[in-house]
C-alpha cells in the first residue's frame, strides 16, 4: 500500500518520524475532540464544565478496555508482518476487533444502566451538575462502540506502517465535531439548544463518521480483506492479545480510577476546582497525547524489527525516539510554565478561576519532560511484547498519588494535589527508562547465546 512506510529498512530517523508525525497529529486530533467540547461548554459555565469533566472520567476509564484490544492486537500484527506472515497478522486483527466489539457493548450497557450510581460517586451538591453529567454519560455511551472500534483499527493500521490514513479519517471527524458542537450546544434554526447533551451527540456523530471512513479503507487493505469478522473467535490468539494487552489495560484502568478518587478530593474544594482540573488536564494532555502517539509509532517500529529479528535496528529506533521525547518534554514544560494565563483563559474566561488554573499548569509543567520519556519508553517495551514491568511500576506510583495528595493537601491546600501528580510522574520518568536499558541488555545476551548454540 502506498501509504505504508518500510520500518525494516532505510534511515531510522526518517522512517520513525514519517510514521510518528501523523500518529502524533492523530493523537492531538483525538484530544481536540474533548478540547472542542470544553471550549464550547466553557461558554455555558464552569458548572457545565464540571459535569462534562465528571462524566468524561468514565470515557477515560474505557481507554483501559480499548487498550486491552489495541495494544495486544497492534503488537501481534506488527510482529507477524515483520516475519512476513500476512495470514497470521489478519487472524490477530480479526480477534482483536471481535474482543473490542464485545467489550464495547458490555461497557456501554453498564454506563447507561448505572449512570446515576457512577455520577453519585463524585458527591456533587449541585442538582444541575448531576443532571448534566448523567445526560452526557448516557448519550455518549450510546455511541461508544464507534470510539472503541476507531481506536483499535487505528492501532492495527499503524502496525502496518501506515499512519496517514488514521490521520485523515480523524481529521474529518474533528471538523465534523467542530461544526456540530456549537450547533447542538447552542442551537440554530430548527435545531434546539441542547447544552451538555448536545456536546455528547456531536461527539458520537463525529466518531460514527470516522468509523465509516475506516470501513471504506478496510475493504481495500490486504490486512482486512480476508478478515471474516463474524467467524468463531480463536481463543489461543485472544489469549496472546490478552497477555500483551492486559498489563497496560490494567494500568490505564487503575490510572483512571485513582484519578477519579483524586477528582473526588478536588470536588471537596468546589465546582470551580473541578473545572480547573478538567480543563487543566485537557491542556496538559497536549504533551502526553503527543508522546503517546510517538510511543505508538515506536511500538510498531520495534514490533516489526523484533519480528524480523533485527534487534540492533529496534534498539537504535528507541534511542532516536528517546531524544525526540526529551525535546518534546522541554517544549511543553516551557509553554505551561511561562504561558499558563493566556492558555487557561482561552477555555474558561472567568477571572475568579484563572489563578487556580495558572497554579495547575505551572506545577504540572515541571513533570512534562519525565512524563514524555516514560510514555515513549513504554511504547518500546510494548514493541518487544514486554508490557508487564512498566505497567506494574506505573500502577504502584500512580496509586501512591492518593496518600501523597492527602498529605500535601493539608499543607498546601488544592495545590498539594497537583504536586502529588508531578512528583510521581518525575519518579516514573526516571525508573522506566532505566529498566528498559536492563531489558535491552537481557535481550542482547539472549540473542548472543542463541547464536552461539
Amino acid at each position: 500500500m502506498k501509504n505504508r512506510i518500510n520500518l525494516l529498512e532505510g534511515n531510522i530517523f526518517t522512517s520513525l518520524t514519517k510514521l510518528a508525525i501523523p500518529i502524533m497529529a492523530t493523537s492531538l486530533i483525538q484530544m481536540a475532540y474533548n478540547m472542542t467540547d470544553m471550549i464550547w461548554i466553557g461558554r455555558v459555565g464552569s458548572d457545565a464544565v464540571a459535569a462534562v469533566g465528571a462524566a468524561g472520567m468514565f470515557m477515560w476509564l474505557s481507554q483501559g478496555f480499548i487498550t486491552l484490544c489495541r495494544a495486544g492486537g497492534q503488537v501481534k500484527v506488527g510482529q507477524s508482518l515483520g516475519s512476513k506472515d500476512i495470514k497470521e497478522a489478519t487472524a490477530y486483527a480479526r480477534n482483536a476487533l471481535q474482543l473490542c466489539i464485545i467489550l464495547a457493548i458490555l461497557y456501554s450497557i453498564t454506563m447507561i444502566v448505572f449512570s446515576k450510581q457512577f455520577i453519585d460517586f463524585f458527591m456533587f451538591d449541585n442538582a444541575k451538575v448531576i443532571k448534566d453529567a448523567r445526560d452526557y454519560l448516557v448519550y455518549v455511551s450510546f455511541g461508544l462502540i464507534f470510539g472503541f472500534l476507531n481506536q483499535v483499527v487505528t492501532g492495527l493500521i499503524t502496525a502496518t506502517g501506515n499512519s496517514k490514513t488514521p490521520f485523515r479519517a480523524n481529521s474529518i471527524g474533528l471538523i465534523a465535531n467542530i461544526v456540530l458542537d456549537p450547533l447542538f450546544i447552542f442551537g440554530l434554526g430548527p435545531v434546539p439548544a441542547m447544552g451538555v447533551r448536545g456536546a455528547a451527540i456531536a461527539t458520537v456523530i463525529a466518531q460514527a463518521i470516522v468509523f465509516v471512513l475506516y470501513y471504506s479503507y478496510m475493504k481495500h487493505d490486504e490486512l482486512f480483506i480476508d478478515l471474516k469478522l463474524f467467524s468463531r473467535p480463536e481463543f489461543n490468539r485472544i489469549k496472546q492479545i490478552f497477555k500483551i494487552g492486559f498489563p497496560p489495560a490494567a494500568q490505564s484502568c487503575m490510572f483512571t480510577l485513582i484519578a477519579m478518587y483524586i477528582s473526588r478530593v478536588v470536588a471537596s474544594f468546589g465546582a470551580a476546582a473541578v473545572a480547573v482540573q478538567k480543563v487543566g488536564s485537557q491542556i496538559e494532555s497536549i504533551s502526553w497525547m503527543t508522546a503517546d502517539g510517538f510511543a505508538a509509532a515506536l511500538n510498531s517500529f520495534v514490533a516489526q524489527n523484533y519480528g524480523a529479528k533485527n534487534l540492533d535496528r529496534a534498539k537504535k529506533g528507541y534511542a532516536t525516539a528517546f531524544k525526540i521525547s526529551i525535546v518534546l518534554g522541554i517544549i511543553t514544560t516551557s509553554i505551561l510554565v511561562f504561558l499558563p494565563g493566556p492558555i487557561f483563559y482561552l477555555f474558561i474566561p472567568e477571572k475568579d478561576i484563572l489563578p487556580l488554573g495558572i497554579d495547575y499548569l505551572i506545577i504540572l509543567g515541571y513533570s512534562q519532560l519525565f512524563m514524555c520519556v516514560d510514555i515513549v519508553t513504554g511504547g518500546a517495551f510494548a514493541g518487544f511484547g514486554k508490557t508487564a514491568l512498566p505497567s506494574i511500576v506505573n500502577v504502584i506510583f500512580t496509586t501512591l498519588r492518593i496518600p501523597i495528595a492527602l498529605f500535601l493537601v493539608k499543607i498546601m491546600g488544592l495545590n498539594g494535589i497537583w504536586w502529588a501528580l508531578t512528583i510521581t510522574s518525575i519518579i516514573r520518568g526516571i525508573l522506566i527508562p532505566t529498566m528498559f536499558m536492563l531489558l535491552q541488555n537481557k535481550i542482547k545476551k539472549k540473542e548472543i547465546m542463541n547464536n552461539y548454540e
